[in-house]
């Protein structure tokens, strides 16, 4: 049976299922570790060993899947998503299902062998975000995709971890369900309001000042009135922007600062935690039926972080109800006070 996408029918999320085969499975169990001393494939002159480069900024002149590039995107080897697929809607039973059609890209956010994002310069950073923003672009050419997600899964305690920052871009051909929630509640408050839900969370973050964590011209960082988990952190533009791809060069260099001085401080105060961080934009905006035309008007892109420094148990994952040690304004103090 191949991979395939399938729809919970009474949550409503969907999950990508049978992506691999059964011995492969208890295989990917088994603990293991990256051989030592064997070559990093995203590091400069082993471009070879990875998939055919998809786009890169390079120096003028450089070829591509060469050596002279400062940002580089291939496609994941592990991908459960395939690009070459047609968009194949069916019913099963009662349920839903479709093709596992998407792309699944990496972006190598440095030539450099560094392990974290934050031990970039602001520069870097920003190039990285250049690149985040053109894929996301580009594949919404395609008109079997709806979304597209950028995120970062940063191990630094995994056996299988190569030490080497980059990020991930996943295509799909359907809005994720944590983001549709964002949508709906968004929508929601600015039917009641008529005003951005986004745009009054910084309002009353800087005017509380409590939980703020960094601030700059164009963005804040702080912790959520309301967090999943200890230290959950999120990055929002002060100006009302929508859509992630419409930020220009200079305000992405504002983000790339935030960025660094926030991740930096996760990274110093919980000695390098694991971490998650994604990116939720508009969904690629394809006229049908209930075409959403205030979206512009109520939603606002942002950056969530969301380090792994405790376990999720039965009461939190029966009930949806996360329990924090720490109160939000307890941990934004002592993120802000972090010194780097």
């Amino acid at each position: 049976m191949c991979a395939e996408l399938r729809r919970d029918i009474i949550s409503g999320c969907w999950i990508i299922t049978n992506t691999k085969g059964k011995e492969e499975f208890f295989q990917s169990l088994e603990p293991g570790a990256r051989i030592e001393g064997k070559p990093c494939p995203f590091c400069p002159g082993n471009e070879k060993e990875t998939p055919k480069e998809i786009y890169a900024l390079r120096k003028p002149g450089t070829l591509p899947d060469q050596p002279g590039w400062s940002v580089r995107v291939f496609p994941s080897k592990e991908k459960v998503l395939e690009i070459e697929k047609e968009l194949e809607r069916r019913g099963a039973g009662i349920y839903d299902a479709m093709n596992n059609v998407g792309a699944h890209e990496l972006i190598i956010e440095s030539p450099e062998h560094i392990k974290n994002l934050s031990d970039l310069p602001n520069e870097q950073i920003k190039n990285a975000l250049i690149v985040y923003q053109k894929r996301i672009i580009d594949l919404k050419g395609d008109k079997r995709f709806r979304y597209a997600i950028v995120f970062k899964n940063q191990r630094p305690r995994s056996p299988f971890r190569l030490g080497h920052t980059h990020s991930q871009l996943v295509a799909l051909p359907l809005t994720p369900q944590s983001v549709k929630d964002e949508l709906e509640n968004a929508k929601s408050y600015y039917v009641e309001k008529e005003r951005c839900v986004f745009c009054d969370v910084v309002k009353e973050e800087l005017d509380a000042g409590l939980r703020i964590v960094e601030e700059n011209k164009s963005f804040i960082s702080y912790v959520p009135f309301a967090p999943r988990l200890p230290f959950e952190t999120w990055i929002l533009p002060k100006k009302h922007n929508a859509d992630f791809t419409q930020e220009d060069e200079s305000t992405l260099f504002d983000f790339a600062a935030i960025m660094k001085v926030t991740l930096g401080k996760i990274c110093k105060l919980l000695d390098d935690p694991p971490l998650n961080y994604m990116i939720h934009s508009i969904p690629y905006m394809r006229p049908r039926a209930g075409y959403w035309k205030t979206i512009d008007k109520d939603y606002h892109w942002h950056l969530e972080i969301i380090p792994h420094i405790v376990k999720v148990e039965g009461f939190s994952w029966s009930s949806g109800f996360y329990i924090e040690p720490l109160s939000s304004e307890v941990t934004a103090e002592l993120l802000r006070e972090t010194k780097l």
